[in-house]
């Protein structure tokens, strides 16, 4: 295990609801999980038939989804779509595929791709535009997790060497997206987080064909399960539960702040799906709603950060509020 996780699992990444229900054991359930940007309000995922689990799935059925997946993100060219099980294995498979490179990241940044890239150099977003022939790699995530930034598509399209983007939350506001317009840099897409299907682990690669084939070529012949086609290709297609879906986040988001307000936290970054708040007792903050049953996430890079998911009913909207009034 990673020695970060295994020193505190709730700074390493969100979800570890096991982990906090041995530590907060006397914590009401069920447990409210607010530590993930993962859309607490799930696409309805259709019927399929049983003989879909007892065998392997179709490659014409995988292309659909990858055409699916090249109409939705604008790419012309399917063939530059690569399903993958899960973006995250997705930026690992990366790591191998670009080995020895002179890499740098922009950070904070998801924990995975530093695991991938251990020996990357950590800059920040000002340093972006003038690192140019320093490094052959450029990793980031647009928008950023866990403050939401976000750098214009022209801008990134300015900078120099392979450009690595993990577009992990672009769905939620598709104009901040790289794509089409990729000019050679590699995009990772989430299927889960916007979908709120994560479970299913599905995302995407999308990449010049050389890249798309090298990495089809470590991925083998059956990269996702057949039950992950039949979701990942009718929520592709339904562009109106996408529309209509982005306006509840929205919405949802704009609530989230004047709950996280009102309870005396700062709004310092987010998105649609997430909020990352402020306050000077955050730690302690942490504590005690683990101890109401709300796991919310911590980090290690400012102490005084906290990021909240959005409630995904009026049950744990009330939970919240209430919890957050009794540690004022």
């Amino acid at each position: 295990m990673n020695t970060d996780a295994a020193a505190d699992p709730f700074r390493f990444h969100g979800g570890r609801l096991a982990a906090a229900a041995a530590r907060f054991a006397g914590a009401p359930t069920p447990w409210i999980d607010l530590s993930t940007g993962i859309s607490p309000w799930a696409y309805p995922v259709p019927d399929m038939d049983q003989p879909l689990y007892h065998r392997l799935p179709e490659p014409e059925k995988l292309r659909a989804l990858e055409d699916a997946a090249a109409h939705a993100f604008g790419v012309a060219d399917s063939d530059e779509v690569v399903a993958v099980p899960g973006s995250d294995i997705a930026i690992r498979l990366l790591a191998v595929l670009f080995p020895g490179q002179r890499s740098a990241m922009l950070t904070p940044i998801f924990a995975g791709h530093k695991a991938a890239w251990p020996d990357a150099a950590e800059i920040n977003v000002e340093e972006a535009d003038t690192v140019s022939g320093k490094y052959d790699l450029l990793i980031l995530a647009n928008p950023n997790n866990p403050d939401g930034r976000i750098m214009s598509p022209d801008r990134l399209r300015a900078l120099h060497g392979q450009l690595i983007v993990d577009e992990a939350f672009a769905d939620t506001d598709p104009a901040t997206s790289l794509l089409p317009d990729k000019r050679g840099a590699i995009v990772l897409r989430s299927f889960g987080k916007f979908f709120g299907l994560a479970g299913i682990r599905l995302g995407f690669v999308v990449a010049d064909i050389a890249v798309a084939q090298r990495l089809r070529n470590m991925l083998g012949d059956w990269p996702v399960s057949g039950a992950a086609i039949e979701i990942g290709l009718a929520a592709y297609q339904d562009k109106k539960w996408q529309d209509d879906h982005r306006r509840a986040l929205n919405k949802a988001a704009s609530r989230l702040d004047a709950m996280l307000e009102t309870g005396g936290l700062a709004i310092v970054g987010g998105t649609s799906l997430f909020r990352l708040a402020a306050h000077d007792r955050a730690g302690e903050l942490f504590e005690h709603l683990g101890r109401a049953g709300i796991l919310v996430r911590p980090f290690n890079t400012d102490e005084r950060q906290l990021r909240f998911g959005l409630p995904a009913n009026e049950v744990a909207w009330e939970r919240l509020s209430s919890a957050l009034k009794d540690w004022q």
